[in-house]
């Protein structure tokens, strides 16, 4: 059998994963952060560590084949602690690869990797990395490292362009575009355990969305197939106001983008 590392199981996106796949059956060793986790169920696989320490780095990679790395900074922050722990930890992360031989590592990058584009466009899986902030900066570097250690090392590489995931309904407008169901996100993530031959390879991690930003009818390397859709809300959504402010209602990446903007009137003049 399989056996399947996740990091940054505390989140909310590591305990829901951390049932699911329990109950579909993935023999799942689960690593929190800085404070120990509390068992799921009797008999789980758990520990706790900076993955910044190669030992700590050890032990979650010992006897693994498939690393479900979730962990990290998942919102914008300062530039140092995004270095620390989206840069380094994830370099530390994939030497540890290395020395154990795992042989996939699917890394958790983001839809703020590509947050500058107009909502009014539709991206395929080529599209150019536009990032709306340092944390989207750090999953674009994080794409890169994916390839990378493919292309030299021969680990497997996917990245999840996640969008929002939280186990519940959208909630707002741009919801209806980015959102995926938590059963999408578990048929995604055992997809990455169980697709063969994968090399490298990016994925959109949405739900079937009608309004969605990513062109899923291009398909993907794994076989994902989305059956959940945030258009099933979209009644009840668009009937509130919309929260955010008039520059991120622009850009696919919300209120990311709207962090340390520079209003177009306070930017250099660009000669014509």
């Amino acid at each position: 059998m399989t056996k399947v590392a996740l990091s940054g199981a505390g989140g909310i996106v590591g305990s829901i994963l951390r049932k699911g796949l329990r109950e579909r059956g993935i023999d799942l060793r689960a690593a929190g952060g800085s404070r120990p986790l509390t068992p799921m169920f009797d008999g789980e696989d758990v520990m706790h560590g900076d993955l910044r320490d190669a030992t700590v780095v050890d032990r979650l990679l010992d006897g693994i084949d498939v690393l479900i790395h979730m962990a990290g900074t998942s919102v914008e922050k300062p530039l140092p602690e995004i270095i620390e722990n989206n840069l380094r930890a994830l370099y530390e992360v994939y030497e540890g690869a290395r020395r154990h031989k795992v042989r996939r590592v699917v890394f958790a990058s983001s839809n703020h990797a590509f947050g500058m584009h107009p909502v009014g466009q539709r991206l395929r899986l080529d599209a150019a990395y536009r990032p709306d902030g340092f944390y989207g900066l750090s999953k674009v570097w994080g794409e890169a490292l994916a390839r990378m250690y493919w292309d030299k090392h021969g680990i497997e590489g996917i990245s999840l362009r996640i969008g929002t995931t939280m186990g519940k309904p959208p909630e707002n407008e741009r919801h209806l575009s980015t959102w995926m169901g938590t059963d999408d996100l578990l048929q995604l993530v055992q997809r990455c355990i169980e697709a063969p031959n994968v090399g490298y390879a990016a994925v959109w991690g949405i739900s079937d969305n009608r309004r969605a930003y990513y062109d899923l009818s291009e398909g993907n390397a794994i076989g994902y197939r989305p059956q959940q859709s945030a258009e099933d809300w979209a009644a009840e959504v668009l009937a509130q106001p919309n929260p955010l402010d008039p520059v991120a209602q622009r850009f696919q990446g919300g209120g990311f983008v709207t962090i340390d903007y520079t209003p177009p009137d306070q930017r250099p003049e660009v000669l014509r």
